[in-house]
């Protein structure tokens, strides 16, 4: 029973952890209605620029992430500037287009500055476990689930209470309408992809904390999909529920079903799981009622 507790809990904290990436996906379309197939690749480029400014660079901790984070602002300023200001009013189509290209824009910048070689991502957060009686808990993932619920609160509020996230959300719904009422729509799509771009640096530093980092680490933002299908792709706080259910499920059949069949059907758990919910209910659990084909 213990063993059965131990493996719940530690999915929790997993599915918090692709709750965190996929809050990137939720914020910018909550504040665009553009999909973004890139997110890996922009908690990618977080990642390699953390490695740059600790490890490659030497420079203290605190600083380095100051710079890694202004660089994601940047990064997120001049992706929105270059290919999405002369998208505004264009359809979703084309947008979801410009993202899946961004995804290898991307790796093919990555293999140019960084090259192909895989690296060790600094231990900015403690490798040392947490143990609680008989259940041990990955201390990165224990800090991830916190910033996850803090980012997820901060963010309801802001999209849901503030004045300027409202209106995030009414650009989004009718950039034209909101252009003839005077709103910034270029200025609020470049705070979206800002945030995303915060948002999967946090991601970088949680996920890949003392791990390997290389091309491959961007599979786990398509492994965040499913999570803001499921939860909804206008839900902030449904990703914290929609992440445990999913983080659970994985973890229990990586425990009980994998070892049977000498696979690993825990990795297709959460695309399986996205198609069944897709059938059911495409909204997700707690997406709002309108259904666009793209």
């Amino acid at each position: 029973m213990n063993d059965f507790l131990n493996y719940v809990l530690n999915g929790v904290l997993l599915g918090q952890l692709y709750a965190l990436l996929a809050l990137g996906f939720v914020v910018i379309y909550r504040a665009s209605k553009v999909f973004n197939f890139a997110q890996g690749e922009l908690m990618l480029v977080g990642a390699f620029t953390v490695w740059t400014l600790t490890l490659g660079l030497g420079l203290p901790t605190p600083i380095a992430l100051v710079l890694a984070f202004v660089s994601a602002i940047a990064f997120g300023y001049l992706i929105e500037r270059l290919f999405f200001t002369r998208l505004i009013g264009e359809s979703v189509f084309s947008m979801v287009m410009v993202t899946v290209g961004l995804v290898i824009l991307i790796r093919g910048l990555i293999l140019v500055i960084w090259g192909s070689t895989e690296r060790q991502f600094p231990a900015l957060l403690p490798v040392a476990p947490i143990i609680a009686g008989d259940f041990i808990f990955p201390t990165s993932l224990v800090v991830g689930a916190g910033f996850t619920a803090v980012l997820a609160i901060g963010l309801w509020w802001f999209f849901n209470r503030s004045r300027f996230g409202l209106t995030l959300t009414a650009v989004a719904e009718d950039p034209q309408t909101a252009i003839a009422m005077g709103i910034s729509v270029k200025r609020a799509t470049t705070l979206a992809w800002m945030l995303g771009a915060v948002i999967s640096t946090v991601g970088a530093i949680v996920y890949l904390n003392g791990r390997t980092l290389s091309l491959v680490s961007a599979e786990i933002g398509l492994a965040a999909l499913p999570v803001a299908l499921f939860a909804g792709l206008e839900s902030i706080l449904g990703l914290l529920l929609a992440g445990a259910i999913m983080g659970i499920l994985q973890t229990l059949v990586a425990a009980y079903v994998d070892p049977l069949i000498g696979g690993a059907a825990s990795g297709i758990v959460p695309y399986v799981f996205m198609l069944l919910m897709l059938f059911v209910r495409p909204t997700g659990l707690f997406g709002w009622r309108s259904i666009e084909r793209v």
